[in-house]
């Protein structure tokens, strides 16, 4: 689909596109979705208190995403191969703010120097760089800095013709909520629903210490997605932070 096309796909959308001019592009491609319940107290202790932490039946969730970045750019450029691809992996939480529900990124790795340090710097995301390598079947990280390690062994399953409450609240989100050094910091995206296969995992090691509280024994949920095509807005500072 054309990106026109994309964008007059709203029907599935919680609440209305911006209406002001779209800046980047980009494709989040071959996703590897781990999700686990976690207690709100521990939770709490990552998030800050200027977002409302979203919960599913009473509980909250992270999710550990590994996927491939693809032909991200801004609207006025062609996509660069060396800084527009690369592998990344998120450890997100659902929080919401401003009625409107969205994701928080606890972490985020690229698999590119160079391209880590333009994301951080244009968006005040917390990136940062990584060891990834991927092939059809596995996905595998290890960062020396924070002695962190990922590693899954997989196989993509039968296609999931409809999502479960659960799997439509963990993946169907159109905002992301961060904090940078003072403020929190909205940022609106757009895309078709996420298509979404089940996914068997054959082995998984997963080694992030200041979070072993909450990434505690298998994932409660997975999915695999072959990827949706992304349009974003630029970041819009919506409060200060506590001090």
């Amino acid at each position: 689909m054309t990106i026109k096309e994309i964008l007059n796909s709203t029907e599935h959308r919680p609440w209305k596109k911006p209406n002001k001019s779209w800046k980047y592009y980009q494709e989040w491609n071959d996703a590897i979705f781990l999700h686990w319940q976690v207690e709100l107290h521990e939770l709490k202790k990552f998030v800050p208190e200027e977002l409302e932490i979203d919960l599913f039946e009473g509980k909250p969730w992270i999710s550990v995403v590994a996927f491939t970045m693809e032909k991200i750019r801004p609207k006025s450029l062609p996509a660069f191969r060396p800084i527009s691809n690369f592998e990344e992996i998120n450890i997100r939480t659902y929080v919401k703010c401003n009625n409107k529900t969205g994701v928080y990124f606890l972490s985020i790795e690229g698999g590119t120097s160079l391209s880590c340090k333009i994301a951080k710097g244009i968006s005040q995301l917390p990136y940062r760089f990584s060891n990834i390598e991927r092939n059809t079947n596995q996905y595998y990280s290890n960062n020396i800095q924070f002695n962190d390690r990922l590693k899954i062994d997989f196989v993509i399953g039968e296609k999931i013709n409809k999502k479960t409450a659960l799997e439509h609240w963990l993946v169907e989100r159109y905002a992301l909520f961060q904090d940078s050094e003072n403020t929190i910091n909205e940022f609106e995206i757009h895309h078709l629903e996420w298509p979404l296969n089940d996914i068997e995992l054959k082995n998984l090691e997963l080694n992030y210490q200041r979070y072993e509280n909450l990434l505690k024994n298998n994932p409660i949920k997975m999915h695999y997605s072959k990827g949706v095509k992304v349009v974003a807005w630029g970041k819009t500072e919506i409060t200060k932070l506590k001090k």
